[in-house]
């Protein structure tokens, strides 16, 4: 097992993974935006209970709709111990949710679906600037 040695307000836990930021407000903000975020696009899995449909397919449609919800936890997983990475494939996903779900189309669905991932990514980018400048 490695051993945790402190470093000013971050604990490290191996060579450049650096594990929580214990006093610096700034190193939350995208993880926070990001958890809130996931939490909203999972709401949008809750409409397949709406439906007249079996339990097989209830199941079926809940994953398919909770698919998106689970890149991003996985994206902010890697996110959490490499910031740098993190904010790079989060600009890119949020590229991917501008095209795929087509909210160039409209301002209000760019607002709510696109420009949080890429602010999350700029977030998470800046941080992991900040910190290797100090």
């Amino acid at each position: 097992m490695k051993k945790k040695e402190k470093r000013d307000n971050v604990w490290k836990d191996g060579p450049g993974c650096e594990l929580v930021c214990k006093e610096d407000l700034f190193c939350w903000i995208p993880r926070i935006i990001a958890i809130i975020f996931i939490f909203f696009v999972s709401l949008f899995a809750l409409d397949v209970f709406g439906e007249e449909v079996g339990y097989t397919e209830t199941i079926l449609g809940l994953i398919i709709h909770l698919v998106p919800s689970l890149v991003l936890i996985a994206l902010l997983v890697i996110s959490w111990k490499h910031e740098k990475i993190g904010g790079i494939l989060f600009v890119i996903l949020g590229v991917v949710f501008t095209i795929f779900f087509n909210t160039y189309h409209d301002i209000v669905t760019f607002l709510m679906i696109s420009v949080p991932v890429f602010l999350v990514g700029i977030l998470f980018w800046v941080s992991a600037t900040k910190k290797h400048a100090k």
